[in-house]
């Protein structure tokens, strides 16, 4: 990263947009100088079901960056779910140009760019390239080659694509406020080095962030990116299971989640009376046991656990899994969820304890993320957003340039 690098993050989830402004200070960390949100309904399900909607939130929330900032922001990198993401595994041995002089940051830069040279489906573009590991000629590992005194290296790396159509959709709307992508990032990958802690970036892990309508998986491999996948269920699904099963309002529902939160009922200390106030029966009002609450919240946490299941297991990677990292709004603040995750998985579950993630609010975690990430991105060159320009090139020619100007500026 470059000192005084500006770095925009934008999450664009199914309850909210969030935008983080991030500065690279002279202690090359990320001085947050900027966060705000705004409400948006505009993706239900994975799916974008209102353009003007989100372009309303984006608008606003570019509006009062800039407002607090005194910047002109030009461009910003974006949070993509796991569900539009496809990777791909590559390698390739790279010969060192000058084998007397060792192995120089160009023939990393260069070897970078030759991986990347995956066939890529017509529906698919490419967004990123996430370096594994290095293999010296002499067989060690490394994280940098650069300086080792061998003749070749091989570089294994993840070629992440995404959705052509979801891309452009999401382009579409960042063109109506006059914003340029710097860049698609998958929430996990972007999440993995703020919700893990230093054993766990080097474990076989399973980060599960479940928001308010999405449950988002990341499957890794020390430092490999596996699986990414997106389920449309979460907190909010919660909250509407208990509005329909005791027959109230989604307001008095998510008051009575929020302050009964319990993923089993096995826990109950005591199964205290709650009166339900917007009951929408003959009666006025209400009362329920607090068991009955926690047996619908208990169902529907089982569930979201048991598609996991299904999901990894389809995949094949179950068993690669050693530990299971809990994060996000629509499940950490519901007692015992890492209990209920582990009896469904049967995998070890915990909730995210990674260093910084007290220090971000959690409807910034996403944005902040983001910005965490591209600025830690290893060989990077210059991965600043655009504050003072304003290009009309195509989405996806940006992405490609992005990319290029990553390693080659």
């Amino acid at each position: 990263m470059a000192i005084g690098d500006i770095i925009v993050g934008i999450d664009i989830g199914t309850s909210k947009v969030s935008l983080v402004v991030g500065k690279v200070n002279n202690f090359n960390q990320i001085e947050v100088i900027c966060n705000t949100s705004h409400k948006c309904n505009g993706i239900k399900k994975c799916r974008i079901i209102d353009e003007d909607e989100i372009t309303l939130a984006v608008s606003k929330v570019i509006e009062d960056a800039e407002r607090e900032t005194e910047l002109k922001i030009n461009s910003a990198y974006v949070a993509i779910p796991g569900k539009y993401v496809t990777i791909v595994q590559n390698s390739i041995v790279k010969e060192a140009k000058d084998k007397y002089s060792g192995i120089s940051a160009k023939d990393v830069t260069s070897s970078i760019m030759q991986v990347k040279d995956v066939e890529i489906p017509e529906n698919k573009i490419l967004i990123d390239i996430v370096t594994d590991k290095f293999i010296l000629e002499d067989g060690k590992e490394v994280s940098d080659p650069i300086g080792n005194l061998n003749s070749s290296f091989t570089v294994e790396a993840q070629v992440i694509l995404a959705d052509k159509e979801y891309t452009r959709q999401i382009s579409n709307i960042f063109k109506k406020v006059g914003i340029e992508i710097d860049g698609f990032i998958p929430v996990t990958l972007a999440e993995r080095n703020l919700m893990l802690d230093s054993n766990e970036l080097t474990d076989n892990i399973m980060l599960l962030d479940i928001g308010a309508g999405n449950t988002e998986i990341g499957v890794f491999e020390q430092n490999g990116f596996v699986y990414t996948n997106t389920l449309p269920l979460g907190g909010d699904t919660i909250t509407s299971d208990i509005s329909l099963v005791l027959n109230i309002e989604l307001e008095e529902a998510e008051k009575l989640k929020k302050q009964y939160g319990l993923a089993l009922k096995s826990y109950i200390d005591n199964d205290n009376e709650i009166i339900l106030n917007t009951y929408k029966g003959d009666s006025k009002t209400r009362a329920i046991k607090s068991s009955e609450l926690i047996e619908v919240i208990e169902a529907r946490i089982e569930e979201i656990f048991s598609l996991v299941n299904k999901d990894i297991m389809a995949q094949g990677i179950k068993q690669r899994i050693n530990n299971v990292i809990l994060t996000g709004q629509g499940i950490t603040n519901i007692s015992k969820s890492d209990v209920a995750g582990k009896v469904a998985l049967n995998i070890p579950v915990k909730i995210s304890t990674g260093r910084l993630i007290s220090t971000v609010r959690p409807e910034y975690r996403t944005a902040y993320s983001l910005v965490r990430y591209v600025a830690a991105k290893p060989f990077a060159k210059t991965v600043s957003s655009s504050i003072d320009s304003n290009s009309q090139e195509s989405i996806f020619k940006t992405i490609i340039e992005r990319i290029k100007e990553f390693f080659y500026s």
